[in-house]
């Protein structure tokens, strides 16, 4: 998928998880085993919403582009767009927003 950009359907968000820290707080490097998952990213896109089972009415996503999120620790589909890796999560597997 080079090139490309991904608009999300339904509930799906895309989310671009935040690097991982590569030097402790005293400066010490951190090698890539040691280094713990990354479970913070970022919103890039979302989609319309699902639909309500008792009617035909939108419900929209509880996040928006640009929202920094908790993800769970495993899940999501891993996608690489013009070199960078993305990730789409349902809506409500999204764990928490930071404010």
């Amino acid at each position: 998928m080079s090139g490309r950009m991904i608009k999300p359907l339904f509930d799906r968000v895309l989310v671009r998880r935040f690097n991982p820290e590569t030097k402790s707080k005293g400066g010490i490097l951190i090698p890539d085993k040691a280094q713990g998952k990354v479970l913070e990213a970022e919103v890039v896109a979302t989609g319309p919403g699902s639909r309500s089972h008792q009617s035909d009415t939108v419900i929209p996503c509880s996040v928006k582009p640009g929202d920094n999120v908790l993800l769970p620790e495993y899940g999501g589909t891993k996608i690489e767009i013009k070199n960078e890796e993305y990730f789409i999560f349902r809506d409500g597997d999204i764990l928490g927003k930071f404010e």
